[in-house]
């Protein structure tokens, strides 16, 4: 038996998500970023892709100190999209004034790309054969559009400009599809549209020092582990730009004896999409839970290791 943390995307911020969180990691972030992060997660400051992005990383990093604390360790670290940053920093295998730098980094690169018309919109109730047939449909010079997250099996993630994803929303609407919503993420994320700021990342990525995780860390866009420092740094630096498979993340992480998974701050999505795939085990968020009982749900895991 063994555990699995997971680090939510863009989507999951919440304005003051980091006012309850421990202060010496603030302290930490605003010191190494040269400004006061508390001041990146009001409502207006999250319009920004930026602050967006740091404010998940900050939150994810400072909640696993809390949780990961007198020797308590898990055995899986996972991330989607932007999780996939706070998950190298406690796998051990990016610090986190460099995650910082490089988030930063990535937030203004994407929102400078596509400053307005692009987005995300979800799908859900119809199979992801049936998305990608809508996909083929709209998708045009004029009209990008592409498959960017597989969340579940009747839950997908689609990324574009406006009008071509609107299309696709109504024709998924005809299609029987019970939910077609546009996302609070103002960047095409997950798809060929960012191929170029991706390109531009890993060549900051060159220049910083990562080491081999000593959390085994689950790549959200492979669904598998990677353990070479080559292999990690191009997963973090081109995960913006590549489909975003979640549904086989979970389903890796199950099936290599994972029976309980602790979703890090904000919220509980994903919390949810694992309850779909966990028949056995315990699944719960930091945010739904006190901190003793999940830190015993970890040294009960711990306990059953061979």
């Amino acid at each position: 038996m063994s555990s699995l943390l997971v680090f939510p995307g863009q989507g999951a911020q919440q304005p003051g998500m980091l006012q309850r969180l421990p202060r010496e990691t603030l302290i930490e972030a605003s010191d190494s970023l040269g400004e006061d992060v508390l001041q990146l997660d009001s409502s207006e400051a999250l319009r920004s892709t930026r602050a967006v992005q740091l404010c998940l990383l900050i939150a994810g990093v400072a909640a696993s100190r809390q949780l990961l604390q007198d020797g308590l360790t898990a055995d899986y670290v996972a991330g989607l999209s932007i999780g996939a940053y706070p998950a190298a920093v406690v796998a051990g295998a990016l610090s986190f004034s460099d995650a910082l730098h490089l988030v930063s980094l990535r937030g203004e690169l994407m929102q400078r790309a596509y400053p307005q018309g692009f987005g995300m919109t979800a799908i859900i109730g119809l199979q992801l054969s049936t998305v990608v047939d809508l996909l083929a449909q709209v998708h045009g010079a004029e009209t990008p559009v592409y498959l960017a997250n597989i969340n579940a099996d009747n839950q997908v993630v689609i990324a574009g400009n406006d009008k071509a994803m609107q299309a696709v929303a109504e024709l998924a609407r005809s299609r029987g599809a019970g939910l077609a919503k546009r996302l609070a993420v103002s960047v095409p994320s997950h798809c060929p549209l960012l191929d170029e700021p991706a390109q531009t990342l890993a060549e900051a990525f060159a220049n910083v020092e990562l080491k081999t995780p000593k959390i085994a860390y689950l790549s959200g866009s492979r669904a598998r582990p990677v353990t070479k420092v080559e292999a990690l740094r191009d997963d973090l630096a081109f995960n913006m730009c590549r489909v975003v498979d979640w549904r086989g993340t979970v389903q890796s992480a199950y099936e290599r004896g994972v029976r309980l998974q602790i979703e890090l701050p904000p919220g509980a999505v994903l919390t949810g999409l694992a309850r779909r795939v966990f028949e056995q085990g315990t699944v719960t968020a930091f945010d739904n839970a006190r901190l003793d009982t999940l830190q015993a749900l970890l040294r009960e895991e711990e306990g059953r290791r061979p």
